[in-house]
């Protein structure tokens, strides 16, 4: 049946067109038609934004579909929001990625790789002042090839009072000092060479008093293993008798020189908690000749010698820090000529036995100190054995930094010259301490005290005070502003000798 509508149309006919169209609707969006409620979302009263939004697009999309067909319009509705077919929001029906995008913000990115301007912990601060570490400067030194060589010269200006058993003598005089280290930089074994030279010229047309001396020493160490050590070393020294030396030529205008040369060789390995050290030891010493007052050149020859000394030592770690030790030694000393200008044959053979204690603890203290007892015999039957208890030992103590604190002890026995005496036991202790007053500024101190024990029968016994202090004032890397004065006091023996030494120079370094 047909009924005629107003507009010419047939209600038939537009039922047929709407459910064409509702079928449509179906076929373009059946995700979207599902998701579609007529209720309000259970956690508020208003719908939520998923489901207007959904519900926004299938409006959207039946309105687009008046017109025109399924497929073109829901590729137009895809065009118009700029999405991509593959989307699975489009897919879904949930929200498109156009809008989700918008609506939220880029999330914060920190780049950890980018350094702080400022660490997070600073860590403590020091407490005292003089414990703050200092900025590296630049190191001075001449580098050639895988060595560093640090040498200085000083010039000086002195002058020496002498008072000698009631007379007096004063000298001025001008001093030149040579010093350098030489360092090597490799990756395994190590050699140092030090050296050291003085050379004086009084003011004037008298060389009396001049006091040369030169001093050269080398290391090489050998790393063999991770618990064998060896050492290889030499060394030359030269300098001249003092007027109040017990084997010194009374009267002489100029004492004897000595020339000294050394040689070594040691190897030092641990088992474990048990470290065992082996080492010999060579030296030279010849003597050049003196002159009397009138003019008279006494020869020394008699007095050139040459000895061998080899020492085993055994330690116990009882803990890094602290070995104790015993050691044994043995040396025999030839002398050139059989028989010196007295007649006297002094070759000798020496024995010695010693325990101590090796400590280590860290920078602010470490050294070793032993005690023990050597003996001397001499070839000539004339000549009575010298024996002593012995004291050795040395010690790098710093008390806070910048101050240093060196101490020494040593034991030997010298031979003498005297026709009938054998020899002598001479004690020496030394101490150095060195403080920087300032960056640029630095105070020295050192002092040294030598007894001279004699034999019964023999001279009586004679002890050396030696005292000094200096400063060194740095005006730049290259150039040191230094002044020293020193004390000496010689007395017993005959002797009665007091020195004082003053003097001002400058230090060119590099």
């Amino acid at each position: 049946m047909k009924i005629t509508t107003t507009t010419g149309g047939t209600r038939q006919r537009r039922r047929a067109a709407l459910g064409l169209l509702l079928a449509c609707s179906a076929l373009v969006s059946p995700a979207a038609a599902q998701t579609r409620s007529v209720f309000p979302p259970q956690n508020g009263s208003l719908p939520s934004v998923a489901n207007t939004t959904s519900s926004a697009s299938s409006t959207t999309a039946n309105t687009a579909l008046r017109g025109s067909t399924g497929t073109s319009t829901q590729a137009a509705a895809n065009a118009a929001d700029g999405q991509n077919q593959d989307d699975p929001n489009v897919a879904t029906g949930t929200t498109p990625g156009r809008n989700q995008t918008a609506n939220q913000e880029p999330p914060y990115e920190d780049d950890l790789n980018q350094p702080r301007e400022e660490p997070l912990d600073r860590g403590a601060e020091p407490i005292e002042t003089q414990e703050q570490p200092r900025e590296q400067g630049d190191p001075t030194g001449i580098r050639m090839g895988s060595f560093l060589l640090r040498p200085s010269i000083n010039q000086s200006i002195d002058t020496e009072t002498r008072r000698s058993n009631g007379t007096k003598i004063r000298r001025d005089y001008l001093s030149t000092t040579m010093r350098g280290t030489l360092t090597s930089d490799w990756s395994r074994h190590s050699l140092t060479v030090t050296g050291e030279g003085t050379l004086e010229r009084n003011i004037g047309s008298t060389k009396t008093g001049e006091q040369p001396n030169a001093n050269i020493n080398a290391d090489l160490r050998l790393d063999l293993s991770e618990s064998t050590v060896a050492h290889i070393t030499g060394g030359y020294r030269f300098s001249r008798e003092d007027d109040y030396d017990p084997n010194a030529l009374g009267g002489a205008s100029t004492q004897s020189g000595v020339h000294e040369f050394t040689g070594g060789a040691s190897v030092q390995r641990d088992f474990g908690k048990i470290r065992g050290t082996a080492a010999i030891d060579l030296s030279r010493a010849t003597y050049t000749d003196a002159k009397l007052s009138d003019g008279t050149v006494v020869s020394m020859k008699d007095r050139n010698r040459t000895g061998i000394d080899g020492r085993l030592r055994l330690g116990y770690e009882l803990s890094p820090a602290l070995i104790p030790y015993v050691e044994v030694a043995t040396g025999h000393t030839f002398y050139d000529l059989r028989r010196d200008n007295s007649g006297y044959a002094r070759s000798s053979q020496s024995y010695a036995a010693r325990t101590g204690v090796e400590f280590d603890l860290g920078e602010k203290l470490r050294g070793e100190i032993g005690t023990g007892y050597e003996v001397v015999d001499y070839e000539d039957d004339r000549l009575k054995s010298v024996g002593a208890v012995t004291f050795n030992g040395s010690a790098t103590w710093s008390p806070q930094r910048g101050t240093n604190v060196d101490l020494g002890l040593r034991t030997t026995v010298q031979d003498s010259t005297t026709p009938g005496q054998s020899g002598w036991v001479e004690y020496r202790a030394t101490a150095a301490l060195t403080h920087e007053m300032r960056d640029n500024l630095i105070a020295r101190l050192t002092g040294s005290s030598t007894l001279r024990d004699f034999p019964s029968g023999g001279p009586s016994d004679e002890t050396v005070w030696i005292g000094g202090a200096g400063l060194t004032w740095a005006i730049n890397r290259y150039l040191d502003l230094t002044g020293d004065v020193e004390y000496e006091q010689a007395e017993g023996g005959g002797t009665n000798d007091k020195i004082v030494r003053a003097g001002v120079g400058l230090t060119l370094k590099r």
